[in-house]
């Protein structure tokens, strides 16, 4: 009884003290939150707060008045013109992302798998990004001599004998934005597979093929399914690249295409600020649709 009487107090006690220390434990964590707390409401809540608000004021010709009207966003979803910009750039966006994911996961691959070196493969990561150390409209307005009626494709083309005249689609259409928006975001999808598939175990590669696999049953199986973290990240910066970008689709389409992002440019310098905010509070959120939709699929937590 002597013993269990003196047991009693020193449980106690201890949670007492464990309750007082809790709050000085807590006040801390909030402290040590707090500058991130504050560059994110700065820096991106409140923007998106003024965007926001903005978007239900009324404008003319010669300024903005503050009000709350639905105007702006009836005008964007009422509009045939606001929806088939949309799926031209939906369009935009699929094709980029199927092709950057192809592009970059076997570039990915092989500098993770068949390049032995850990010197080499650096040396090789940085060769690719090489290109990005310039400008995007440098790197854009390359492909014109090259995709041109008289440029370096349409002159080999013809000097073989494979065409009788310039190809005209290659340049000012369709096939020259998704061409060049690759050629500008693929990096951003090799950069995450490529982490991942190094953090692959190898000894479950070494198992598979004693337990038998073939070459495209390892791949299928085992470097997939571990590599879909990094391919939803990636995925996550392409889209939203993509969908945000207006000087590609206006330069490599030569004015005949549209997009969202081009289409609130345009609104902005005709100071149409209301209606380019309403564009963009309905962006974000397909943005983050689409977002949420690749998050559902993969738990990316894994790769964090």
């Amino acid at each position: 009884m002597a013993t269990v009487a003196s047991t009693e107090p020193n449980e106690t006690s201890g949670r007492t003290r464990s309750r007082s220390l809790g709050w000085p434990v807590a006040a801390i964590s909030y402290l040590q939150a707090t500058p991130l707390l504050l560059i994110l409401g700065f820096f991106f809540i409140l923007p998106i707060l003024t965007i926001v608000v903005v978007s239900f004021w009324d404008y003319d010709f010669a300024g903005l008045y503050p009000d709350f009207l639905t105007m702006n966003y009836t005008d964007t979803l009422g509009s045939w013109v606001t929806w088939k910009t949309y799926l031209n750039t939906l369009k935009f966006t699929v094709l980029t992302w199927a092709l950057t994911l192809v592009i970059g996961f076997w570039v990915a691959y092989f500098l993770a798998f068949h390049i032995r070196t850990t010197t080499m493969q650096m040396v090789l990561f940085l060769v690719c990004t090489v290109p990005f150390l310039t400008s995007n409209i440098i790197r854009m307005i390359s492909w014109i001599p090259v995709l041109g009626r008289n440029g370096l494709v349409n002159s080999a083309l013809i000097k073989l004998g494979v065409i009788p005249e310039p190809i005209e689609w290659l340049l000012y259409s369709d096939f020259a934005v998704v061409l060049a928006l690759v050629h500008l975001n693929t990096l951003f999808m090799v950069t995450p597979i490529f982490n991942t598939l190094m953090r692959i175990d190898r000894s479950l590669i070494e198992a598979a093929r004693d337990c038998g696999a073939s070459g495209s049953q390892i791949l299928w199986n085992v470097i997939l399914p571990l590599a879909k973290p990094g391919m939803a990240i990636g995925s996550i910066f392409v889209v939203t690249l993509v969908m945000a970008d207006f000087s590609t689709v206006q330069v490599m389409s030569g004015g005949q295409s549209a997009s969202v992002a081009l289409m609130m440019k345009n609104q902005m310098s005709l100071l149409q600020y209301p209606a380019a905010a309403a564009n963009a509070v309905v962006l974000l959120v397909v943005v983050l649709l689409m977002v949420a939709a690749i998050l559902r699929v993969v738990d990316i937590r894994k790769e964090l």
